[in-house]
């Protein structure tokens, strides 16, 4: 069960490292840059989408699951990024969209070209527009329904994000054996696993919200089992933004999903630090329900996607909106369009906050890329494409990135590669690289971190998070105090500090302001 231990690392290979000038960055350009991920510290990297696109959706429209996009490079890049990666002990998970294909797949192009294609049944197709009326639309902004008028074949067609992403039909048992053929063609390449996008969607029911259905867990323990037989060193990791009792189900009895996002407590965090009060974040941990041994949650601050707001109230969300988004371009759909490091204006204080909350609460944590190092975003960009901007490696122009004109917008002011850049912080031992470095190194020291019990301990203030994680005779203890005052906790007894390696006996403990302290209990 590595996956436990293991801190895993976000990468849009488009915005990473670019390998040959053309502006975008590639599977070369990533492999170049394996030295700096395992200076880090980090064990597993997810890749977004590589696949054949037409970037409707930043690569989750996949045209063709058996290729690499030529942007990225070639199948055997990608072998020979694996084969580096795991000389490192690195191992790559990849994206793997189950729900939905691109308009522009060769499957869709058949099956809306001819009702008697064999493909028709590959997609949901219907005389009407009015069944399966209470599912709820996802993308808001953009989609006024679940379904699109097909002009040639004189039907609609069903999805659930853009129009431009028909659903596939899991109820063709070719599709279910479709999409094991291709788990097992990136798997025999030896990528380590799939992060599953959007699975809660796959089967569709008159009278229900087609979300969460018996029939999806079944397929999904199906899938399961064929990765248990052929590849058992394999993970799953399941994308359902859920509440934590209907994410449940998706890790079964241990025999569907290995690992799942933990989607609520993440905005819990932010309204933690914005309240200076932890009880939004203890309530959704309290109510989270126990999973099986052999599954883990994963825990995030934030990733390539909007700053979801779905799993908060109303009200929430308006709070939210106006705390952390007073600008309306910093919205999209029901969430926000920023980056960790302007999220927190910028406050290191903060940032390490945020970052040891992450590290500390029960799961394995994803960092964003360059998160670590604290870089900014672009509102005025199109849609979410102000939060993946070229990684900034250096503080020339391009920013490192490539030796030509970078696909998109580098970021300006502030946060600008002059200001944020990954050389400048390895030269400085104060860094917030350096900080997120020695956080990983020590949680990797410790398995209670990624496999202990949580405990909340009595601090008397809201604002002061106690806890205690216990795994194997090993008692770990944080504190964290979210107010921007000097707070105090009582704590007994001698403790080894786990960034100072120096024992502490412990009576009364002054805590200074957005503050955050590792012990072990000696």
């Amino acid at each position: 069960m590595w996956y436990k231990d293991s801190v895993f690392y976000q990468i849009s290979v488009r915005a990473y490292k670019d390998s040959n000038g053309d502006g975008h960055g590639d599977l070369r350009g990533l492999t170049e840059k394996l030295d700096y991920l395992q200076t880090l510290g980090v064990d597993c990297l997810w890749l977004m989408p590589i696949y054949p696109s037409p970037l409707k959706d930043d690569g989750y429209d996949i045209a063709d699951y058996y290729a690499i996009d030529s942007t990225f490079g070639t199948l055997d890049d990608l072998k020979a990024l694996v084969k580096a990666a795991h000389e490192r002990n690195i191992r790559i998970i990849m994206d793997l969209a189950l729900n939905h294909t691109s308009d522009e797949h060769e499957w869709f192009k058949a099956s809306r070209s001819d009702k008697n294609s064999p493909f028709r049944e590959y997609y949901v197709w219907s005389d009407t527009d009015q069944k399966y009326q209470d599912t709820r639309i996802i993308f808001v902004d953009t989609e006024k329904s679940n379904w699109t008028w097909d002009e040639k074949t004189q039907q609609y067609y069903w999805h659930r994000f853009y129009a431009s992403q028909p659903d596939l039909n899991f109820d063709s048992p070719k599709v279910q054996e479709e999409m094991i053929n291709v788990a097992r063609f990136w798997l025999d390449l030896g990528i380590d696993g799939f992060r599953a996008d959007a699975v809660p969607y796959l089967f569709e029911r008159e009278g229900t919200n087609c979300e969460n259905l018996p029939e999806t867990h079944e397929y999904l323990k199906k899938l399961r089992a064929f990765i248990n037989e052929n590849y058992p060193d394999r993970i799953l990791l399941c994308e359902a933004n859920q509440y934590p009792e209907d994410v449940r189900p998706y890790f079964g009895d241990g025999d569907e999903f290995h690992m799942g996002f933990h989607f609520p407590i993440m905005p819990r965090i932010y309204m933690a630090l914005k309240k200076e009060s932890a009880e939004d974040m203890i309530q959704i941990l309290q109510r989270t329900p126990a999973i099986p041994e052999n599954c883990q949650w994963c825990m995030f601050l934030r990733n390539h996607d909007e700053l979801t707001l779905e799993m908060v109230t109303p009200d929430e969300r308006k709070w939210m909106w106006e705390q952390y988004a007073p600008d309306p371009r910093m919205r999209i759909n029901l969430g926000i369009r920023r980056r960790l490091a302007p999220l927190l204006d910028n406050d290191r204080r903060k940032i390490e906050l945020a970052n040891s909350l992450l590290f500390t609460l029960p799961g394995s944590p994803i960092i964003y890329y360059g998160d670590e190092i604290g870089m900014g975003d672009n509102i005025q960009l199109f849609d979410r494409n102000g939060v993946r901007t070229p990684m900034q490696w250096d503080s020339t122009p391009s920013a490192g990135f490539t030796s030509g004109t970078p696909f998109i917008d580098l970021i300006g002011g502030d946060f600008s590669p002059a200001q944020v850049n990954v050389a400048a912080q390895m030269k400085d031992a104060d860094s917030l690289f350096h900080t997120l470095q020695r956080m990983i190194q020590i949680r990797k020291a410790h398995h209670a971190f990624g496999r202990g019990t949580l405990t909340w301990l009595e601090t008397n203030s809201a604002a002061v998070i106690a806890t205690l994680r216990e795994h194997d005779g090993e008692t770990l203890m944080f504190i964290h105090n979210l107010s921007s005052q000097p707070q105090t906790f009582k704590a007994d007894g001698q403790y080894l500090n786990l960034f100072t390696n120096e024992s502490e006996t412990l009576n009364e403990l002054s805590l200074n302001p957005l503050s955050y302290h590792w012990y072990k209990k000696l």
